[in-house]
């Protein structure tokens, strides 16, 4: 435990900021299992939802800074062929 009162400050902060990159994460885990999800069903619209969904949420884990911009391209790329073998 830091003796100093700036670097009790930041313990607390960065459990604070700890606790809102899981829940960012967290939240793209759902949309991509949700993505998943639905390609088991035939409902084109339920994909295409899922789809833009999942896209938008790893977009957004990276405008907070979660995730790194090759690893959320690397993730939407993958959703995309996923997607297209789909609906072909």
């Amino acid at each position: 435990m830091p003796n100093i009162k700036s670097a009790k400050k930041r313990v607390e902060v960065a459990k604070v900021n700890a606790a809102r990159n899981a829940a960012v994460k967290t939240s793209v885990k759902t949309s991509l299992k949700k993505f998943d999800e639905s390609l088991n069903s035939n409902d084109k619209d339920t994909m295409k939802a899922a789809y833009s969904a999942a896209v938008s949420s790893v977009d957004q884990a990276v405008s907070k800074g979660v995730m790194k911009k090759n690893t959320a391209n690397n993730k939407k790329a993958s959703l995309g062929k996923k997607y297209t073998e789909a609906t072909k």
